[in-house]
């Protein structure tokens, strides 16, 4: 792994506390791997490519253009992924007018109806292909309250790796039930997003310590070509 991103948000006492007890090397991932797309819908990138502040305006919950770099290196993966037989599977919010978790909102939605139901689309780079699983929930991880992990069973996955939004909430969580199932969890740097940036990093930093191995792209394009071969859906 190159990037370390999270350093530059390091206290002197991180610095050292990480050279101490930092991880070395990676887990490492198995044989049977799916990838998991985390609520990469318009609501938290907004229907155009703007600036954060900008967006924001129309989508409050915007991520601005870091989230559209990410989704972008995001369809990459994806594109491997098909092409070496590995699963897709895409997670978003339910579309019922069933309450979500508990936000704390600064102040009242105003979005049309219209701009709600636009919100709740996954984005055409990475829309789900012929086939490919769409799993709806109602808390911030992939796994609660919904069939995912008999799924995964199902498919005889012991691998996940993980892309999407955001790096401190619904990947979190995610991430960690994921390792509390027993499955090997793998984050994608370049392909997960956030608002702001010290949470981004440091939620990395952290998962990469307890819960994943946090990778580059490239590495998991060529883990795909690999594995993909002994993959039978």
């Amino acid at each position: 792994m190159n990037s370390k991103g999270w350093e530059k948000y390091f206290s002197e006492r991180d610095k050292q506390h990480n050279r101490l007890t930092g991880k070395k090397e990676p887990a490492g991932f198995g044989e049977k791997p799916a990838l998991l797309l985390i609520d990469i819908y318009y609501s938290v990138l907004g229907t155009k490519r703007e600036p954060i502040f900008e967006s924001m305006s129309s989508w409050p919950g915007s991520t601005g253009l870091e989230g559209w770099a990410a989704v972008d290196k995001t369809a990459e993966l994806v594109a491997v992924a098909r092409e070496a037989g590995i699963p897709v599977i895409h997670v978003k919010g339910m579309q019922s007018g069933i309450t979500p978790w508990i936000h704390r909102k600064s102040r009242p939605s105003a979005q049309t109806e219209e701009q709600r139901s636009i919100g709740f689309e996954i984005v055409d780079e990475v829309k789900p292909a012929s086939g490919e699983l769409v799993i709806e929930k109602t808390a911030p991880s992939a796994f609660q309250g919904t069939p995912l992990l008999f799924q995964l069973i199902s498919l005889g996955i012991d691998t996940v790796i993980c892309c999407g939004e955001t790096t401190s909430g619904c990947v979190r969580a995610s991430v960690v039930d994921g390792a509390t199932h027993r499955f090997r969890m793998g984050v994608v740097e370049e392909c997960v997003f956030d608002r702001t940036e010290a949470s981004h990093w440091m939620n990395l930093y952290d998962l990469n310590q307890k819960y994943a191995d946090v990778v580059m792209l490239d590495s998991v394009k060529d883990y795909f070509r690999k594995v993909g071969a002994k993959v039978t859906v």
